[in-house]
């Protein structure tokens, strides 16, 4: 969908600006992995990109051509994407954790003609899926065998002539390729402008305003289309001030470090940090004290600074569905997050729930500018904006398939609007099933219900063709270490039984669960069981676990091992 997008707003224009307006600022505080920080100054981190522009052309990049980024969240990940785009390049980015073979298959596919190598936990691993015959760049912060074998990023800057000048890209331009998560087959390469992402910007700064003041942690892949756009062109548009991550058992500290002023995360984080809570405070006794006039306040302030979020006037979730009872609990605590829904082809401007309004069990309002229906056959979400990518890289007939035939997106998704235009999602189109009785089951708001147990960190519900669906969770670690024990297992055991009949008391008799059934498997990206946002992989779970559906369904036992 065309629209007029000023110049200015574009994401090189911004560096532009800020280069020129703030060159003292800071803009990037990037931990080294030895306890200490390192400040990159807008003038700083300028000066970087201009230089390793002008190495990628040196390198015989054209207008067009393809480079890949293989690295977790680091300052070098965003300066690499900005070089790209100086030299007229088209940026790849590659969630850090793919199995090599996923790798190999979007370097391959997107033709990308080098590729950066940063900052990775599992590169041995990764290493196959990169060709040798690739041109590939490390930095500071990247493997030491990386480091070893290609050359480094500071040493090529020092060497190179920077790009001078502004040079700029046309708003039409393609600016990047965002491999879908890939949920069910292989990614597919979504396409995305220059314009796309300053009128996402426009559009969530319209209802989550952000400014040069803000301060946000970016944690979550950048090869992720929510990063992407909320911590990059949010960073570029408003001049913030990023921090990133260190390591997973630096987060904590990471966080209060950065204090964010907006903070975003998926429900499984958000799980994580309610369960590190609650470890350390009993639920029951949590609730009490919250209750108490003066305490409540002080217990509020007190876990809210742990959290590191303190000081987070905005907070966010998204990338996949917040139980109602998560948000509430949350609430409680004084954090309102507000929840999200979009999707890597709408650049994840598609709708959220406005801050201060209590819109909690939908994904709030479109965004302006942002149209939206639901399918009176299918009740399929359908939606338009001026941020709908390009297409499918090299994929004709799947973008075909994505758009109906009056140009709106299918987004797959099951909702309804309500009197308040505000979105609720029902569940997926392709993940309704059929049961032995021949009535369809929902998954997803039945998988709300069952993951409200403290001990599950996951689940799925599933069962085509049985006589009743039946749920398969995956526990936390602090459950599955409690489980090992006979009486630790015994009292699990107990406990998920009653959480069974409290959520089948909820259900029509056609969707009451038959069972529930732990996996003692954990589902990880590694044995590609979830994705790299920490969606399951529905259909992998049904290949992992199929052949013992009848036999669990024939056991009548209300809680079972796999």
């Amino acid at each position: 969908m065309p629209t007029k997008i000023a110049p200015d707003l574009l994401a090189l224009q911004r560096l532009y600006a800020w280069e020129k307006e703030a060159p003292t600022r800071i803009a990037l505080t990037q931990p080294m992995g030895d306890g200490t920080v390192r400040d990159f100054t807008w003038s700083e981190l300028a000066d970087e990109v201009r230089r390793m522009a002008g190495h990628l052309q040196s390198m015989g990049i054209q207008p067009g051509d393809k480079v890949a980024i293989l690295s977790k969240n680091c300052a070098w990940w965003l300066m690499s994407d900005l070089a790209i785009w100086i030299a007229g390049g088209v940026s790849v980015p590659l969630y850090p954790t793919l199995a090599p073979d996923t790798i190999g298959h979007i370097l391959k596919h997107s033709e990308a003609r080098a590729c950066f190598i940063g900052k990775l936990d599992g590169w041995e691993a990764m290493a196959p899926g990169v060709p040798a015959d690739l041109p590939c760049i490390s930095y500071p912060l990247s493997p030491a065998s990386a480091r070893k074998a290609y050359p480094l990023w500071d040493t090529l800057c020092k060497a190179a002539k920077p790009v001078t000048g502004q040079p700029v890209r046309d708003g039409d331009d393609l600016a990047t390729l965002i491999y879908t998560s890939g949920t069910t087959g292989m990614p597919k390469g979504v396409m995305h402008s220059f314009n796309n992402f300053a009128w996402a910007l426009d559009a969530g700064i319209r209802r989550l305003p952000m400014g040069q003041d803000d301060r946000m942690l970016s944690y979550l892949p950048l090869a992720h289309v929510v990063e992407r756009v909320l911590v990059e062109h949010g960073w570029l548009r408003t001049g913030m001030h990023v921090f990133f991550a260190d390591s997973l058992e630096t987060f904590t500290a990471d966080l209060q470090r950065a204090r964010p002023t907006i903070f975003f995360s998926v429900p499984r984080l958000w799980v994580k940090f309610q369960q590190a809570i609650q470890h350390k405070m009993p639920e029951p006794k949590l609730q009490r004290l919250l209750g108490l006039p003066f305490i409540g306040g002080l217990v509020r302030r007190k876990i809210q600074k742990t959290l590191g979020l303190d000081q987070a006037r905005i907070c966010a979730g998204g990338a996949a569905p917040m139980p109602l009872a998560l948000l509430q609990w949350y609430g409680k605590l004084g954090i309102h997050i507000n929840e999200g829904y979009g999707m890597t082809e709408n650049l994840a401007v598609s709708h959220i729930t406005v801050p201060g309004k209590n819109q909690q069990g939908s994904v709030g309002p479109a965004y302006d500018g942002v149209q939206d229906r639901i399918d009176p056959e299918t009740g399929e979400i359908q939606m338009k904006s001026p941020a709908l990518m390009q297409g499918y890289y090299k994929a004709p007939e799947q973008t075909r398939d994505a758009f109906t035939k009056d140009g709106w997106l299918r987004t797959g998704d099951k909702g309804r609007i309500d009197a308040d235009k505000c979105l609720h999602i029902t569940g997926r189109v392709k993940d309704l099933f059929k049961t032995g009785k021949g009535k369809y089951v929902a998954p997803a708001p039945i998988e709300d219900k069952l993951g409200g147990h403290e001990a599950v960190e996951a689940c799925v519900v599933t069962g085509a063709n049985l006589g009743q669906p039946l749920g398969i969770v995956m526990l936390n670690p602090e459950a599955a270490a409690g489980a090992k024990s006979a009486e630790g297992r015994k009292a699990l055991e107990q406990s998920l039984t009653q959480h069974l009949a409290k959520v089948n008391a909820t259900l029509d008799p056609h969707e009451q669960l038959q069972c529930i059934v732990v996996s003692t498997t954990p589902w990880t990206v590694e044995n590609d069981i979830i994705t790299p946002t920490f969606k399951v992989k529905r259909n992998r779970i049904e290949d992992l676990y199929a052949a013992k559906f009848n036999e669990w369904e024939a056991s009548r036992k209300k809680v079972l091992w796999a």
